[in-house]
């Protein structure tokens, strides 16, 4: 912002201090929102949620490694990006990605876990094995594998981040959803752990429990729904990269609502 000054001296001393002290303010705020040069593992980079989050943190400057089952470099046409397709349901599918990252970039700042997926719609009493194996494999066994590999770089850089994306399932459970809630509300309890392990280390560890998403997928599942009542991926994407920053090295452990207008 430039200040200009007039012959009849029209900006006082006082106005041009307040202004520097808004520009000062500005540029601080500014600097607790950019991710520059900060290393940055996102799972799940190109999916529904994903994909924003991706987005959001190259917009912010970071240097961004999107896994996946199925992703490629040219998903994001950024230099800053780099696709690395792994299977971390498994912890040597999860060890095998996060030590190429460190070997590659030296260093691992922030994760940001979007992995997860919903199957089932039946009662308790009818929900197979395979079924509520696969919700823990996909919601809560995928956070457990890449949690143990990255956790020891996350806190050699001494200000490192972990946000999970879980879900309101997780506190509100429903009929019919029984292993999906299930499996969310232990994501739940294992990043609030992960608070409370390393809290002495820099580390943070914070989970954003989202309503119904505004996704291609979930429109098409639920092609009579009130849309308008659903949460803009974009708004969840900023809450992330937020959490990632200076701005919000001071939340830890907190369990974060995101229902949009369905509250």
């Amino acid at each position: 912002m430039k200040i200009q000054f007039k012959a009849d001296n029209s900006v006082s001393c006082q106005q041009a201090v307040v202004t520097f002290q808004r520009c000062r303010n500005l540029m601080a705020v500014r600097s607790e929102h950019s991710m520059q040069g900060k290393v940055v593992l996102v799972t799940g980079a190109n999916g529904g949620l994903g994909s924003y989050v991706t987005q959001a943190f190259l917009d912010a400057g970071a240097i961004v490694i999107g896994t996946s089952r199925k992703i490629q470099p040219s998903d994001f046409n950024n230099p800053s990006f780099t696709a690395i397709p792994a299977d971390i349901s498994t912890r040597q599918g999860a060890k095998v990605l996060v030590d190429q990252v460190v070997a590659r970039f030296g260093r691992l700042d922030v994760l940001a876990h979007t992995v997860g997926g919903f199957a089932g719609g039946q009662p308790i009493a009818d929900t197979d094995d395979a079924t509520f194996q696969k919700m823990f494999d996909l919601n809560l066994n995928s956070v457990f594998h890449i949690l143990r590999v990255t956790i020891p770089a996350l806190r050699q850089a001494g200000t490192g981040r972990i946000i999970a994306i879980g879900s309101r399932a997780a506190l509100e459970p429903g009929a019919g959803v029984g292993a999906y809630s299930a499996s969310k509300a232990a994501m739940v309890s294992l990043i609030r752990t992960v608070a409370l392990e390393n809290k002495d280390a820099g580390l943070t560890a914070n989970v954003i429990l989202p309503g119904t998403m505004d996704t291609p997928t979930n429109r098409k599942a639920m092609p009579n729904a009130d849309f308008s009542k659903w949460v803009r991926p974009a708004t969840v994407a900023s809450l992330i990269t937020w959490l990632a920053g200076d701005a919000g090295k001071d939340i830890n452990g907190a369990v974060i609502p995101v229902y949009g207008s369905d509250v």
